[in-house]
């Protein structure tokens, strides 16, 4: 049997026993897992960004794109683990030097620091040089898409100067600023956060907590030019991935500021993902996807990233009950998704998640889906919730 044979059990804050997180979380599987994927990456480097729908096998990309940070922040995470869990030879945390294997896999991104075409999602590649303390070049290019007049970082490029499009996804890039901040003491950095933050308070958010994808604006005046998906089932509907960027996104603000505004949106945000959710648990590619003609597609990425949020939110109540009630949450997201998703002769963790619907690329490996399924492990481990 390759699942660690344990019962993992979860204690809430007030020390009461509650739901019972997956087993699956902390199996030596994840750093076998890990290391065969470092051992497998191509020469010259690529990285992996989502697998086949049959064999559950990585596909590889170039540098130059904006998944491309995930892989190698994922030994990092590892190392985190073996801190936090020490290596036995039973969880396989003791199998190779994860710090030196981040770094190695983050040689290919090096490069990415002076010139990319991922646009905003320079936050993304920054992921694992923020273990190093190395962003500040990364954090400068995001700074550099800013518009005052919009109030916002640039997500995509367009052919026309004036369309300044804004995605959602762009809240999780903005952590690398407030890290440029405490590096370089150049407070411009969090300025640009805050701003790109407040706006997408304004017009991203709908009043029932839901999200659009993208908004457009005119550059030149500020102003609104339309809301819609790139992503999602149609402009009117919620993409859950989306949705999962939001509420990490604003938490996130929330741990940096201490401002309430973000913490209020991040609740706002993850009571929309949690009521909507379907009678069996399973977040699925779109809230309002429908469910005929079959399939609607579950997004396992969109899952274990809502759960990564839920965590940051259960760190930042101040109320036991309104924490206990957001731990609860992410861990039974985490054995939903496990149950559907956890895929042992995979080289991904999870399987079913949904990369781009419109596309037709579903029921794959994602790797940033996998790398927030150890994160989430992580932070349970770390706030008490779960033993190793």
């Amino acid at each position: 049997m390759l699942v660690l044979p344990i019962l993992i059990s979860l204690l809430s804050i007030t020390g009461s026993l509650a739901v019972d997180v997956p087993p699956e979380l902390f199996s030596e599987l994840i750093p076998m897992k890990v290391l065969a994927t470092f051992k497998s990456l191509p020469n010259p480097t690529q990285y992996p960004q989502y697998t086949d729908t049959s064999a559950g096998k990585w596909l590889f990309f170039s540098p130059d794109t904006w998944t491309s940070g995930f892989f190698p922040v994922t030994p990092y995470a590892l190392n985190t683990r073996k801190a936090l869990c020490t290596a036995t030879p039973a969880n396989g945390l003791g199998t190779a030097d994860w710090v030196q294997l981040g770094r190695s896999a983050s040689t290919g991104l090096i490069p990415l620091e002076v010139k990319n075409g991922v646009g905003h999602d320079v936050g993304f590649l920054s992921y694992p040089f923020v273990q190093e303390l190395a962003i500040q070049k990364f954090a400068t290019l995001l700074a550099n898409r800013f518009s005052a007049i919009v109030g916002c970082t640039r997500s995509w490029d367009s052919s026309d100067p004036t369309d300044f499009q804004v995605i959602i996804d762009n809240m999780m890039n903005l952590e690398v600023l407030f890290h440029a901040e405490t590096l370089t003491g150049n407070s411009t950095f969090r300025e640009i956060a805050i701003s790109h933050a407040d706006t997408t308070i304004v017009n991203h958010i709908r009043p029932d907590g839901s999200t659009w994808h993208v908004i457009e604006y005119n550059s030149t005046t500020g102003g609104v030019i339309r809301k819609r998906t790139a992503q999602g089932y149609s402009d009117n509907s919620t993409w859950s991935r989306g949705q999962a960027w939001g509420i990490y996104g604003f938490a996130t603000m929330f741990k940096y500021t201490g401002d309430t505004k973000y913490l209020d949106t991040s609740r706002r945000l993850a009571t929309y993902f949690l009521d909507n959710l379907p009678s069996d648990g399973i977040v699925p590619w779109d809230f309002n996807a429908p469910l005929t003609p079959p399939p609607r597609p579950a997004d396992s990425s969109a899952a274990t990233i809502a759960a990564n949020g839920l965590l940051l939110l259960a760190k930042s109540e101040s109320s036991n009950v309104d924490s206990k009630k957001w731990s609860d949450a992410a861990i039974q997201l985490l054995n939903n998704i496990t149950k559907l998703a956890w895929k042992p002769t995979w080289q991904s963790l999870l399987s079913n998640g949904t990369v781009n619907w419109p596309a037709n690329n579903f029921l794959t490996g994602i790797v940033y889906g996998d790398y927030y399924y150890i994160t989430a492990g992580n932070e349970l481990v770390s706030m008490g919730l779960a033993k190793c």
